[in-house]
């Protein structure tokens, strides 16, 4: 019962009103038994002079005259009561309304602070967490800090996106306009190798340009999945082709074991190609000339498993939080000369996690390669 009332606004204010119209009663009862007796012994003892005086020539009017006495009496009484009972009914509702107006105004203040930029702005919140007991005003301030937490972590990823952005930008650019700079003042010859290294720098810059609008697209749901059965062999048919060339150009050996050609998941054709692209790229690019790639796909409990492990350069305990989020690199100068974005893991695993699945990344340490797995619905 106890519970109940605190977890609910109205019946609070509902009993804060009943204690209000008791508080009055009792206010007037107390001061009209406390006060009458003495008022009418006052009006009585006016009367009984009266009596003495007026006895015979007033005899019939005495009744009148003692029922108009006591009618003052109480009148005087009940006057006192009243404005006891309404100051003490007024100090009760102020009380019992500034435990509603002040949340209240704590979140409208909160509020705009935030609108102005003060995201880290927070307004108390009343009772224990860990209990069911909050009221709507409890519940209401615990979910505007949430509101401004989430908006607080908003402002911060775009601010790091910012950042990020800018620094993946400045390094092409310079490259670029120094490349230019040198041919302008005649200090290199215009031969093909400069234009090629022009080339490599403006398309990695076109790389970048289309990752971040495709992160984007995905971040905001701007995308539809068309879910189907999918024969596994088909996605790894789609998927190989499409990097053999560069595995061959960094003589890497690419091995595949698939555990039965009647593997099928039930995801979208395109965006899981798009995952398997990212995971053996980006095993390509921390893998050294001369290493080997394994694809594994495995059947498990109403779900397909996929592992791409290589033997590159790993990663540290520490690095295993940041590898999926968006420009996180292990090796920033290995993955800058091969040119990464450093986003398409972030885009496998929102692709991943939409489709019901999960991808993680496990690794012994450095230089003992690393295994990046994820799982998709079995059809």
């Amino acid at each position: 019962m106890l519970s109940y009332i605190r977890s609910h606004l109205g019946v609070k204010l509902f009993l804060s009103y009943l204690i209000v119209i008791l508080v009055g009663a009792i206010a007037l009862a107390t001061t009209v038994e406390f006060t009458a007796p003495s008022a009418f012994d006052r009006h009585l003892a006016a009367m009984s002079y009266m009596m003495s005086n007026l006895m015979k020539e007033r005899t019939q009017s005495l009744e009148q005259d003692l029922f108009e006495n006591y009618r003052a009496a109480v009148t005087e009484s009940i006057a006192l009561a009243t404005g006891i009972a309404a100051a003490v009914a007024v100090l009760v509702s102020i009380l019992i309304t500034q435990q509603v107006i002040a949340p209240v105004r704590n979140m409208m203040e909160a509020s705009q602070r935030i609108a102005e930029g003060h995201y880290d702005e927070r307004v108390p919140v009343r009772g224990d967490l860990t209990k069911y007991d909050q009221d709507e005003l409890s519940l209401l301030a615990l979910s505007f800090n949430q509101m401004a937490t989430s908006l607080q972590q908003t402002e911060e990823i775009r601010r790091r996106m910012i950042a990020d952005v800018a620094h993946e930008l400045r390094t092409p650019l310079t490259t670029i306009k120094g490349t230019m700079e040198a041919l302008i003042d005649e200090v290199v010859q215009p031969e093909k190798e400069i234009f090629f290294q022009i080339h490599t720098e403006a398309s990695r810059l076109q790389n970048l340009v289309k990752d971040l609008q495709e992160l984007s697209r995905i971040e905001a749901g701007a995308y539809e999945l068309d879910i189907q059965p999918v024969p596994v062999s088909e996605l790894l048919d789609m998927t190989i082709p499409r990097l053999a060339f560069q595995y061959d150009a960094k003589n890497v050996v690419l091995e595949i074991n698939l555990g039965s050609d009647q593997l099928v998941v039930n995801a979208d054709p395109d965006r899981t190609v798009q995952v398997l692209i990212n995971l053996l790229g980006n095993a390509l690019q921390y893998t050294t000339e001369g290493g080997r790639v394994n694809v594994n796909v495995i059947k498990q409990i109403r779900e397909i498993l996929f592992s791409v492990t290589d033997n590159g350069i790993g990663f540290t305990a520490e690095h295993k939080p940041h590898l999926f989020k968006r420009f996180y690199r292990v090796d920033k100068s290995r993955s800058r000369t091969g040119g990464g974005s450093g986003i398409g893991l972030t885009i496998s695993k929102y692709l991943v996690e939409s489709h019901g699945g999960q991808i993680w990344a496990e690794s012994p340490g450095l230089d003992e390669g690393s295994t990046f797995s994820f799982t998709l619905p079995e059809a």
